[in-house]
């Protein structure tokens, strides 16, 4: 029997983080489900939906896992999970879309604004600030899904509101 929880870490960014997670949660027993990584500034967010074994309680996963040498100063969650760990047809993604252009206040307040007027639900987001000859670029990438008989529509909107924006609007349908 297995129980699913949602594992959380938040620590200093290094090479090879991700691979210490993933081999211990493999050797607890750990069956991963959808699961996040990402590089915050100097840190790092791991977090991932996963079926344990009932015989490993919660805190000796994070005993476990702050053991670990790259999650020294770490900050390690294992908590229940209480939602559904499949997706409903609104976490499918059936798009890939790609907003750059120079950095402004409320970019991604309108962007998003935009997918929920078409009842589009953004599944994924990465955004990333650098800084390139003095000029602050910004470059975000969503996974959506958007409802077929309102893809093309919603799709214009976010074209539009990126043009308004003077932004750089590309996409693609997602595969499978």
């Amino acid at each position: 029997m297995a129980k699913t929880v949602l594992i959380s870490i938040t620590g200093a960014d290094r090479v090879g983080v991700i691979a210490a997670i993933t081999a211990q949660l493999f050797e607890l027993g750990a069956d991963l489900g959808d699961t996040n990584f990402a590089v915050l500034g100097t840190s790092f967010e791991f977090s991932s939906v996963c079926e344990l074994p009932d015989s490993l309680g919660n805190r000796r996963a994070e005993t476990e896992l702050r053991a670990l040498e790259p999650l020294a100063d770490a900050e390690v969650r294992v908590s229940n999970f209480k939602y559904q760990p499949q997706h409903e047809h609104s976490g499918r993604v059936s798009h890939r879309i790609q907003v750059t252009g120079g950095d402004q206040p409320g970019l991604l307040a309108r962007l998003t604004e935009v997918f929920g007027q078409f009842g589009a639900n953004i599944v994924s987001m990465n955004s990333q600030r650098q800084i390139d000859r003095g000029r602050s670029e910004y470059a975000t990438r969503f996974a959506v899904s958007i409802p077929k008989n309102r893809a093309d529509a919603c799709l214009a909107a976010i074209g539009n509101t990126a043009g308004q924006l003077q932004m750089i609007f590309t996409w693609e349908e997602a595969g499978g």
